[in-house]
């Protein structure tokens, strides 16, 4: 039987168990890369794309059983900046010049065939536990394709902050987007783990944990370092 001892989180939805868990070994690391390879070349996105390891990076992967159904990294700022930097750092610089610690969000993949959004949320709240509560970031942002724009604003708050831009990453358009963590902590502290009661609210914070059991994730990751 495979050892889930590592997970970060686990629950149970409709009988199949999910986990989350870091991916810091180099398997994990090639693991999460073959799922945002085959979702990038699903959606028409150019180059092969590898996941290194990075002490400026994190990755975290969904698994469902022992197969990553998703996958998503969070860069955090350093004298090297973050990937957004190399099409959009005219306007990442407004930020840090306010004084503000940024970080992004990059290389997310998720199986479409899994249509979960409790592994959804769950990946993104374990992002932002980091994001915040180990980094202490103030603003996160995004690179997006025009055409997932409206889900990033609708589901999450990001606001765009630029133009369309080519990615030569991707070699696709792009925008970028931006979020205050303050506001997503308060959307947590508004929506978070509310899904069975969440009336009219159509994001994803719903599906997120509550505060307390961000609380308690928080906890756990900063004593293990």
């Amino acid at each position: 039987m495979e050892d889930y001892s590592d997970n970060i989180s686990e629950m149970t939805i409709n009988t199949r168990s999910f986990g989350i868990r870091v991916a810091d070994t180099e398997e994990g690391r090639n693991r999460a890369s073959m799922l945002i390879n085959k979702m990038y070349a699903w959606r028409g996105y150019a180059g092969t794309h590898r996941l290194e390891d990075n002490p400026n990076q994190i990755t975290l992967s969904a698994f469902d059983g022992g197969e990553v159904i998703g996958t998503v990294t969070l860069g955090v700022d350093s004298p090297v900046g973050i990937l957004a930097d190399e099409v959009f750092k005219d306007h990442i610089d407004v930020f840090r010049a306010r004084g503000a610690k940024v970080c992004e969000i990059s290389k997310l993949a998720f199986d479409p065939t899994v249509r979960s959004k409790f592994a959804l949320g769950s990946l993104f709240h374990i992002l932002y536990i980091y994001a915040h509560h180990i980094y202490q970031c103030t603003d996160a942002f995004i690179e997006i394709n025009p055409r997932h724009r409206r889900y990033y604003e609708h589901m999450l708050g990001f606001r765009t902050q630029s133009g369309v831009r080519i990615n030569p990453r991707v070699d696709a358009p792009a925008h970028l987007l931006w979020l205050s963590l303050d506001f997503m902590g308060a959307e947590i502290e508004r929506l978070g783990g509310v899904h069975d009661d969440a009336g009219t609210e159509r994001s994803l914070y719903p599906y997120f944990f509550s505060k307390r059991e961000e609380a308690g994730i928080a906890d756990r990751l900063l004593s293990i370092g």
